[in-house]
C-alpha cells in the first residue's frame, strides 16, 4: 500500500513523552496534565488552557532505579514510568491526575507526589480520584462527585482553569471530533482486505493520547481523507486477522511484531486501544456535562477490575462480538507480567473465548517493552499456522 503521508511524523512524536508538540503547547502557556488510566477522563484534562498527556515510557528497557523503589515483582509498566520520571522525562508536567485503579500505577503516581524533587517543576501537584467497582446509578453519583472535587475543583483552585459547563461542553465537542476521525480511519479495518494495518492505526491512536489534540487535528483530517482513496495491496500480505485484547499496551512495535508473523491486527481492545477511548461522549437530556462524562467513562470501560460475574461474562462476549464485527479469525490476549487484574482475566479469556465462542486464542504474558522478540515471534508464527489449519479443516 502507498505510505500514509503523516505516519512518520506521528511515529517521531511517539519517541518521547515530551515531544515537539508538547513543547509547542507548553511554549504557548498551556498546562500539561498527565494521566495513565482510561478512568481519568482525558476530556476533563483538555479544558481551556490545558492539554492531556497519557504517560508512556518508550524505549525503557531496564527500570533498575525504579525497581529499587517499587520491587521487581510489580508491573513493568508502572516501574518503567517511574524510571522515566527519575530520568527527568516528565519534568514538563504541571500536574498528574491519578486514579485509584491499578495498584502499581497508583504507587508510581504517589512517588510523583511524595518524592521531593522528582518532578522539577514548581507548579507540579498530584490529585487522586476514586473509581467505583460497579456500574450503577450510585456509582455514577460517587464518580461524578470525585471528579468534581479531585479534578475540576483541583484545577480551578490551583491553576485557575475554567471548569464551567460551557467549557466542559466545548471540551466534549473537541474530544468527539478526534473520536470521529479516529473511528473513521479505523472503519477501513473491517474490509475483507483492510487498507490500514494495525500498526499504522495504533500510531494514530497513541498520538491522539500523547499529544495536544488541537495540534494534530489537521493531520488527522488529512489522513481520514487520504484513506478514502488508499488502495489495498492486490495480494493480501497477511495470513489471518486477529483481535488484540488485554492490558496496557502502548508499544506499536509489539503490534508490528504480530503483523510481521502474518496476523493482521484489525481491532484493539486493550487499555491504550481505540475501542473504548475513542467512543464519542453523548450528553443525554437532563444531564449535566460532568454527569455525562462520569457515566460515559464508567459504562464504556471493559476493565478487568469489574469483577461481578455478569460483567466478566459481558467482557468475553464483547471481545467475541468485536472479532465477528471485524471479521477476525482469532484473538490474541496479552497481559503485562505481574498485572494484578489482567493476569487472571487473560487466563479466563484463553479458555472461555475458545470454548464458548469458538475462536482460537493465543495467550501472551509480556514485559512492557519486549526484548524477547524471538520467543514471541515463534509463539505468533505457531498461532498463525494453527489458525490456518483450523480454516482448512472447516472447509473440508
Amino acid at each position: 500500500m502507498k505510505d500514509l503521508k503523516h505516519l512518520i511524523y506521528f511515529e517521531n512524536l511517539l519517541q518521547e513523552a515530551n515531544n515537539d508538540l508538547v513543547k509547542q503547547a507548553k511554549n504557548e502557556g498551556k498546562l500539561a496534565l498527565g494521566y495513565t488510566c482510561y478512568f481519568m477522563p482525558e476530556v476533563l484534562l483538555d479544558l481551556p488552557g490545558c492539554f492531556s498527556v497519557r504517560l508512556r515510557a518508550p524505549r525503557c528497557t531496564s527500570p533498575d532505579m525504579a525497581t529499587y523503589y517499587m520491587s521487581g515483582r510489580t508491573c513493568h509498566y508502572g516501574r518503567s514510568l517511574l524510571e522515566r520520571a527519575l530520568e527527568g522525562g516528565f519534568n514538563f508536567l504541571d500536574a498528574q491526575l491519578g486514579t485509584e485503579t491499578c495498584t502499581v500505577t497508583c504507587r508510581f503516581q504517589e512517588h510523583l507526589g511524595y518524592m521531593d524533587g522528582l518532578i522539577n517543576n514548581a507548579t507540579f501537584k498530584v490529585s487522586f480520584t476514586d473509581v467505583p467497582f460497579k456500574k450503577t446509578e450510585n456509582s455514577i453519583d460517587h464518580f461524578q462527585k470525585g471528579l468534581q472535587i479531585h479534578v475540576l475543583d483541583f484545577l480551578k483552585e490551583n491553576y485557575g482553569v475554567d471548569t464551567s459547563d460551557e467549557a466542559l461542553r466545548k471540551a466534549i465537542e473537541e474530544h468527539n471530533e478526534v473520536c470521529r476521525l479516529i473511528r473513521e480511519i479505523g472503519e477501513y479495518r473491517k474490509l475483507d482486505n483492510p487498507t490500514i494495518t494495525g500498526y499504522e492505526f495504533q500510531v494514530f491512536v497513541l498520538a491522539s493520547m500523547a499529544c495536544p489534540k488541537y495540534l494534530i487535528l489537521d493531520k488527522l483530517r488529512e489522513t481520514a481523507e487520504e484513506m478514502k482513496t488508499r488502495k489495498p495491496d492486490k495480494k493480501p500480505n497477511f495470513r489471518c486477522k486477529v483481535v488484540l485484547a488485554g492490558s496496557e499496551n502502548d508499544d506499536p512495535d509489539f503490534t508490528k511484531l504480530i503483523e510481521s508473523c502474518g496476523a493482521l491486527v484489525v481491532c484493539d481492545r486493550h487499555c491504550y486501544g481505540a475501542e473504548e477511548s475513542r467512543q464519542p461522549i453523548e450528553i443525554r437530556e437532563g444531564e449535566t456535562p460532568l454527569r455525562a462524562i462520569a457515566r460515559h467513562y464508567l459504562y464504556t470501560s471493559q476493565c478487568a477490575r469489574f469483577m461481578e460475574q455478569q460483567e466478566m461474562r459481558n467482557r468475553k462476549k464483547h471481545i467475541a462480538e468485536l472479532a465477528k464485527e471485524y471479521k477476525a479469525d482469532g484473538i490474541i490476549v496479552t497481559s503485562n507480567k505481574f498485572c494484578e487484574y489482567w493476569s487472571f482475566e487473560r487466563t479466563v479469556d484463553t479458555i472461555i473465548l475458545q470454548r464458548d465462542f469458538g475462536y482460537p486464542v493465543c495467550s501472551i504474558e509480556k514485559e512492557y517493552i519486549n526484548a524477547a522478540s524471538g520467543q514471541l515471534r515463534t509463539r505468533f508464527q505457531a498461532f498463525v499456522e494453527s489458525v490456518e489449519i483450523k480454516k482448512i479443516q472447516e472447509v473440508k
